[in-house]
């Protein structure tokens, strides 16, 4: 029997029981396998993708919607993967295509490595910023700010929903409310009782990634990185926007280095809403 083409292969949503092949086609590609982060996702997102007939997943992608239910007002696309013998046959091109056209006129944010960019242009994806990506073990110093930091409750929640909306642009609830147990940390920054901040590390095989980070202010995010490092013996990982010079500079300094720079896209707007002068880090790359 003759294998069916790449363009004849179905198309069809994923679920949880795709975790393993997810992460089997992320350790194809030479990514870390992240298991931890595909059931965050695969659950709190819609996966797409493409059976290989010979078993595994040809080719995946996980979108994550925000905003109101069944009414999204973005979606975020990231995991975008396709297994090394299928690659540069165009079957990323057709899964991406599919996906956008089911979206209708939601508008769409990725990030995009410098591998993936010509893709996303042809497609009709706008670069609209960058994001830098530092990792490395934290090494503490320097003035104290003064800010108090300290492990979020459940009666922070509410507090911290309206924050992320506000600087965020749209509602996240359905992501922020499953931090709690997703992330080993949670952590909020207060100023006379109220919280101007908040910060997340989960883990992601041997290191700890800082995101979401909101923050009022770059101090504010200095302080909530400083609090999270010192609970954890993890090297670091963290995008932060490079608008924030500041904090890049001042995270460099303390021990983390530069491993890449991705491209901030956007289709169907010109830019993401929100304030980005507080939004300092995403939760995770692949969910915008």
């Amino acid at each position: 029997m003759s294998t069916p083409s790449l363009a004849a292969l179905p198309i069809r949503r994923l679920t949880l029981r795709d975790l393993t092949a997810c992460a089997d086609l992320s350790e194809d590609r030479g990514w870390p396998r992240e298991e931890h982060k595909w059931g965050f996702l695969l659950a709190a997102g819609k996966g797409f993708g493409i059976d290989d007939p010979q078993g595994g997943l040809v080719a995946v992608c996980v979108v994550t919607e925000y905003g109101s239910w069944g009414r999204p007002d973005l979606r975020a696309i990231g995991m975008v993967l396709v297994a090394e013998r299928h690659a540069r046959q165009g079957v990323g091109r057709r899964l991406m295509r599919h996906v956008v056209s089911t979206m209708g006129t939601t508008p769409l944010t990725l990030h995009a490595t410098p591998n993936g960019l010509p893709l996303y242009e042809e497609l009709g994806f706008k670069v609209t910023g960058r994001a830098e990506m530092l990792c490395g073990h934290f090494t503490p110093g320097g003035p104290e700010t003064g800010l108090l930091t300290r492990a979020a409750t459940a009666e922070d929640l509410p507090s911290i929903l309206r924050l992320d909306e506000e600087v965020f642009g749209v509602d996240r609830t359905p992501l922020i409310t499953r931090l709690p147990a997703f992330a080993d940390q949670l952590r909020v920054a207060e100023q006379d009782g109220r919280i101007i901040g908040y910060a997340a590390a989960w883990p992601n095989m041997d290191t700890h990634v800082i995101g979401p980070l909101i923050a009022r202010d770059t101090e504010t995010a200095q302080a909530l990185i400083s609090s999270l490092a010192a609970h954890t013996d993890r090297p670091l990982r963290t995008d932060i926007d490079t608008r924030h010079e500041e904090l890049r500079t001042w995270a460099k300094a303390r021990g983390l280095a530069s491993v890449a720079f991705n491209a901030v896209m956007t289709y169907g707007i010109t830019d993401l809403p929100g304030d980005w002068t507080r939004r300092f880090a995403p939760l995770t790359v692949a969910a915008g």
